[in-house]
């Protein structure tokens, strides 16, 4: 049977059920579990001896968490890892996270010209900024922060969705509409080479042409059959899979 792509309902459904009393994990592991599987991705496709420098983008949200995680992990493989996140998650969660990458001496940055500078100074980029639940338009300071991340040509590697993605509608077929006041400023969405999905793909992914993992070896076997996921069979002690190309892989909507 074919892997099955997720909408942003479903994608919120089964992540309310994971942390429910039937799925009995906190948000801590989930969070823990996603960002180890970007850090491991990022490393299979990315030598350290080749690209040692990564500089994670995190957004304030759940998706920023997965960056700070992943952060984390990729200090602990060896990489010289930097943080930019220019709007902080408030929540706690957050905070703790960050508090870890501190621990760790893993620089953080917040403003743009700091991030210009990292950028010249980084290997590849994990882009760690908008979850599934991001709706156009791009709002400050993101609509600044996409297109240098864009114009660096450094490679990016994007955690289940990439940022200005729809997780539904997928790539804008034009720049996305600022909101900075300027009135016809454009935003480009960005075009990772690499992508690793969280628990299953989310539909807007359905045509996406870079490699494309999956990190999701924390969904019970019970909640793939509930949800028709389909999910492939991890190798032996991996915590992410590659999949095929979409022409390969013919996925029915969930």
């Amino acid at each position: 049977m074919s892997l099955r792509y997720l909408s942003a309902r479903v994608a919120q459904q089964i992540d309310d059920e994971l942390m429910s009393a039937a799925g009995a994990y906190s948000l801590d592991q989930l969070m823990e579990l996603a960002g180890q599987a970007c850090a491991v991705a990022l490393a299979r496709v990315y030598d350290k001896a080749k690209y040692p420098r990564v500089l994670v983008c995190c957004g304030p949200g759940n998706q920023g968490g997965d960056g700070l995680v992943a952060a984390r992990h990729l200090g602990f493989f060896g990489y010289k890892t930097s943080v930019f996140m220019p709007k902080p998650g408030s929540k706690e969660i957050y905070q703790r996270l960050k508090t870890q990458c501190d621990n760790m001496q893993i620089l953080t940055t917040s403003d743009l010209d700091s991030l210009k500078t990292a950028l010249a100074s980084s290997d590849v980029i994990l882009d760690a900024i908008f979850g599934f639940s991001f709706k156009p338009p791009v709002r400050a300071p993101f609509d600044e922060v996409l297109p240098l991340l864009t114009r660096s040509r450094l490679p990016i590697v994007s955690v289940d969705i990439p940022s200005g993605w729809d997780v539904e509608g997928g790539r804008p077929s034009s720049p996305l509409p600022g909101t900075d006041g300027s009135g016809g400023k454009k935003v480009d969405a960005l075009d990772p080479d690499v992508l690793i999905s969280l628990t299953a793909p989310k539909e807007g992914v359905r045509e996406y042409r870079g490699r494309h993992f999956l990190g999701g070896r924390f969904v019970p076997k019970s909640f793939g059959e509930k949800f028709g996921l389909n999910l492939p069979e991890y190798p032996t002690t991996d915590l992410v899979v590659e999949l095929l190309a979409p022409s390969e892989n013919t996925a029915n909507k969930l």
